[in-house]
């Protein structure tokens, strides 16, 4: 289930001290307490119903509000961690241990009445787990208003970039995992699932304290926390996973640390990938969210294979692609810039495109980048544009794709055609044509699962597919079609392998006992 997202109810994150990170007793009673009184994703859900749960997506509060006028205790609680709202301390009283979280700074008081020093968001894990998320007030992220918020130093909560990466990132058990930004720390907590030890790192000494405290708060193992930039806190130490959704942000000046990375252009995005290679085992993948340039003169698919390190197969996905206007236009409202002095944000909106200008910059790409540590003579590099819907998660999908690869690497065409191969689940056939006509324009096989893709497949290759169940191999299932429409079966064999490497690739056709 999707995390919400709130506001911070006018208060300055930078006026309010961060909780004891070192108090895990403190933590786990929190824990305990906000379970009993069904402080989760799906209480929250029924407690507010859909309506009121999607507009806090939003960042749209007052459903909520209306919704917790009652004096239950997981309401008093929803006012209190997600709406920022001071609650009088006798709402809460037979709910939290009030004075363990006063002493510890969870909460505030004054006058009788408490709030909240952090946002607490429930967040449920893949496999129905109760975590929680702890982050910057005001700063869970989502909806059209932005975080609205300049302090350098602030740490989001997960929004849809974070819950992207998670979903992608394969989740094979591996013996080390490296979590770089950390944030507050919500991938490092997916990584604790399955990695038996975790390093997390970030320039920003607060967002090591959300993530001790994410971990806490969910119950989770500790990680190792570093701070500092980049690959610099690890030193030479190999991971067999390594995960990032960096401040990736295209900006002049790079003037918010959990935004941009300091760095001109997309060139941290850049050397992410391109260092990548050399801390990952043999094996082990990195994922990456990231945002390029699309540069006069210069093929964006080019630009990105240039990135991908030695010994690295890589897949490689633009998800979305904005014209520079609409790029600054999203990062200027997300920092709040509109609802400033009208000539400021002027000025500002200028300097990104003067930035942009300068740099031949004509529009800006999103996506997600996958490595694959391979000691493949000649690695796999693609490059694709896909715009449309997926099903989250992807993790066992992105593994499936490397999978695929190394089996058509180590496949020549004769190979190939002495292979057997099976049509994946829920692939169905179009027939795209005139109404009436005897024969169709072209036939569109498509996927209902992971990528959801789309194909255009001529006769044979429609017939092909809709014959491979595993039994037969892939050059009898061509001779067979060869004499059922009067072709050349030598011809066929010659022609065909091309197009079934496609819908290998694509993950229409799966090998069999590969």
């Amino acid at each position: 289930m999707e995390p919400l997202a709130g506001h911070n109810g006018g208060v300055s994150n930078a006026s309010l001290p961060l909780p004891s990170s070192d108090r895990a007793d403190v933590a786990a009673s929190l824990r305990q307490a906000l379970l009993a009184a069904d402080f989760t994703a799906d209480g929250l859900l029924e407690l507010l119903g859909a309506p009121a749960y999607a507009a806090l997506a939003r960042s749209e509060t007052v459903p909520a509000l209306r919704a917790t006028r009652g004096d239950s205790g997981l309401a008093a609680l929803v006012r209190l961690f997600l709406l920022q709202e001071t609650v009088p301390h006798a709402r809460v009283a037979d709910v939290l241990p009030v004075d363990a979280l006063l002493e510890s700074r969870w909460l505030a008081g004054q006058g009788g009445e408490l709030r909240a020093t952090v946002d607490v968001r429930p967040y449920g894990g893949p496999s129905g787990e109760d975590w929680f998320i702890v982050s910057d007030l005001g700063c869970a992220v989502g909806g059209a208003g932005g975080i609205g918020s300049h302090d350098e130093g602030v740490v989001l909560g997960v929004g849809g970039a974070s819950t992207t990466l998670a979903g992608i990132t394969v989740r094979t058990p591996v013996g080390s995992a490296l979590d770089l930004g950390t944030g507050s720390g919500i991938q490092a907590l997916h990584a604790a699932q399955h990695a038996t030890r975790v390093t997390a790192t970030d320039l920003n000494p607060r967002a090591l304290k959300f993530t001790r405290l994410t971990l806490a708060l969910s119950g989770a193992p500790e990680a190792d926390l570093r701070e500092g930039s980049l690959f610099e806190p690890v030193g030479e130490e190999t991971y067999d996973l390594i995960v990032s959704n960096p401040p990736f942000v295209i900006s002049p000046g790079a003037r918010l640390t959990y935004r941009d990375g300091g760095m001109g252009g997309d060139d941290l995005c850049r050397s992410l990938v391109q260092e990548a290679g050399e801390r990952l085992n043999e094996g082990g993948y990195a994922h990456f969210l990231a945002n390029w340039q699309h540069v006069d003169g210069e093929e964006w698919q080019d630009r990105l294979r240039s990135w991908v390190p030695r010994g690295c197969d890589a897949w490689i996905v633009q998800r979305e692609v904005q014209d520079i206007t609409q790029y600054a236009e999203l990062w200027l409202r997300d920092a709040g810039d509109h609802r400033q002095d009208p000539t400021a944000y002027a000025r500002r909106y200028e300097a990104w495109l003067d930035e942009f200008e300068a740099r031949g910059t004509r529009a800006v790409g999103f996506g997600w980048i996958t490595l694959r540590k391979t000691g493949a003579a000649e690695p796999t590099v693609t490059v694709e544009e896909w715009p449309h819907p997926v099903e989250q998660p992807l993790g066992e999908t992105v593994q499936e794709f490397f999978d695929r690869q190394d089996y058509l690497r180590t496949h020549d065409d004769a190979a190939l055609l002495a292979g057997h191969f099976k049509l994946a689940d829920e692939v169905m056939q179009e027939q795209v044509g005139l109404p009436g006509a005897e024969d169709p324009e072209h036939v569109v096989l498509r996927q209902h699962r992971g990528m959801r893709r789309a194909t255009k497949v001529d006769t044979v290759g429609a017939g092909f597919a809709g014959v491979c169940d595993g039994s037969l191999s892939a050059g009898r299932i061509l001779d067979a079609i060869a004499q059922l429409v009067g072709e050349d079966p030598v011809l066929l064999r010659d022609r065909t392998p091309a197009q079934i490497r496609l819908l290998v690739e694509q993950g229409f056709l799966l090998p069999v006992g590969a």
